[in-house]
């Protein structure tokens, strides 16, 4: 499979090929994940609508849910302003999070909180 030559353009990779993936919920908004991929795995996602990834650690694509059952159907696919990182909206079947959570961003730690008087 080879990615469309005018959305490969339209890419900014990073030094390793990579562009940064989130993953928000379709029907909630909820982020459920940040990943990376390549252009393999971006083309396999496009044509197949399940989240496919690179594993930086595994150095090899991995496809969401191959393995757990918690798999991803790719509703959207957006890319940024910058072209350096692209949005799914997914419909999530189980946790998303490799921890069993529904989301990889529902610690309690938080850099930030959200001012109440707003």
């Amino acid at each position: 499979m080879t990615l469309d030559p005018a959305l490969s353009d339209r890419l900014k990779r990073n030094a390793d090929g990579l562009i940064a993936a989130v993953v928000v919920e379709h029907s909630t908004s909820d982020v459920l994940m940040m990943a990376w991929m390549n252009d393999e795995a971006l083309e396999r996602t496009l044509t197949t609508r399940r989240g496919t990834y690179y594993s930086r650690s595994r150095k090899e694509l991995w496809v969401k849910g191959e393995t757990s059952g918690h798999v991803q159907h790719v509703r959207e696919v957006r890319i940024d302003c910058d072209g350096d990182t692209v949005l799914l909206r997914v419909d999530q079947t189980g946790p998303a999070c490799h921890t069993g959570t529904h989301t990889c961003f529902d610690t309690d730690e938080r850099l930030l909180l959200a001012d109440e008087s707003e």
